[in-house]
């Protein structure tokens, strides 16, 4: 057998795969670490997926709709009135989470002697996306308070000339959201060199953003390179149905096309986010809450002293600590699981129910005080 088995590509030997940690619930009772939603499907939301699932079950010896008709039409009737307006569902695609939604962009116009750009800190699965479809990442980097330096970020799209800038809004691990402005002089700058690139704005957490916060959604029409990208993970609290899925120009979602996997969206996951899309104002119900609690989560930390992100997500990244590692496991020892991410010195918490955010409070307040 050869020394090298298995023949991997040079630049993967050695690379861990991506994954936050993961701990059973009897060594962290209290998980706020991936950002999930806190609050699960009502019984009538979950009753309607299984009968929309058991529906489908009895076809699946076929495959599925590749096009997925009803689902982007389900899709565009939500996104106008989620920030949208005018998307009509030759606009809409979907796959596999939003990380597939990513890779398709990348596939599609990425690639070998293109260049991805972005903007640190950020999400660290862009990087991945790029170096998975051999595309240059080059990152630049934010203002000391997250935000973006305009024009740096536009001189900067303007001599790398990137076939993909990527922009998460609001920003993980940040929850920093981006303003208007920042969009359309970054989608500019994309369009003024040939072949151009496309700017897409990751609102993953986009349902989460403070009131007066506009969605890039409403900005479609006057940009065609601009991509708007969703998850049903996050607000619609359904992250093990896996389902991703943006809004962009018919010719974008065209290109898509060419490198997407045959039948890529199962049935079962069609119908599950289809009987979701229908209960939407219920599952969406929660959001408030978890706005509320999210804004007296940083209110709380401030009165402790720690720097503090504003966030629009259902998250906060906070600090700045010492050893970060050392109140990471500290916290993991009082059965509370955070994550340790972003810049030195800092630590994210998820958003949980008010009973798990109490629960955080209880376990850092303790560990501040061990570590004094």
């Amino acid at each position: 057998m050869s020394r090298t088995f298995p023949p991997l590509r040079e630049e993967l030997r050695g690379i861990e795969p991506y994954g936050a940690p993961q701990l059973s619930l009897e060594q962290a009772p209290v998980q706020l670490n991936v950002n999930e939603n806190p609050y699960g499907p009502s019984p009538e939301a979950a009753a309607d997926i299984a009968r929309a699932v058991g529906e489908a079950a009895v076809s699946l010896n076929r495959y599925p709709d590749r096009e997925f008709v009803e689902l982007r039409d389900a899709l565009t009737a939500y996104l106008n009135t989620s920030g949208g307006t005018g998307i009509t569902p030759d606009m809409v695609w979907a796959a596999n989470g939003s990380n597939e939604v990513m890779l398709q962009l990348l596939q599609a116009f990425g690639g070998p002697g293109r260049v991805a750009l972005s903007f640190a800190p950020t999400y660290s699965m862009y990087p991945e996306y790029a170096r998975d479809t051999s595309t240059q990442w080059v990152v630049g980097h934010r203002a000391e308070d997250f935000s973006l330096d305009l024009d740096a970020a536009r001189a900067m799209v303007l001599e790398r000339k990137p076939s993909v800038v990527l922009l998460p809004s609001p920003n993980n691990p940040t929850g920093t959201a981006l303003p208007p402005e920042a969009v359309a002089m970054l989608c500019e700058a994309a369009a003024s060199y040939e072949p151009g690139g496309i700017v897409v704005v990751d609102e993953a957490y986009g349902e989460f953003r403070r009131a007066g916060t506009p969605s890039a959604l409403e900005m479609l029409g006057a940009h065609r390179n601009l991509v708007v990208t969703r998850t049903m993970s996050k607000a619609f609290a359904l992250a093990g149905a896996r389902l991703g899925y943006l809004a962009a120009d018919p010719a974008i979602c065209d290109a898509i096309r060419v490198v997407r996997l045959p039948y890529h969206l199962s049935a079962v996951t069609q119908a599950t986010a289809l009987a979701a899309l229908r209960h939407a104002p219920e599952l969406l119900g929660r959001v408030d809450d978890l706005r509320v609690e999210r804004d007296a989560t940083v209110v709380w930390l401030r009165e402790q002293g720690l720097e503090v992100a504003d966030s629009d997500a259902n998250f906060v990244l906070f600090g700045r600590f010492a050893d970060r590692h050392a109140t990471w496991q500290g916290l993991v020892d009082q059965g509370v699981l955070i994550r340790e991410t972003g810049p030195d010195g800092w630590l994210r918490v998820s958003i949980g129910t008010a009973e798990e955010m109490a629960a955080f409070r209880q376990a850092l307040t303790h560990v501040t005080k061990e570590q004094a």
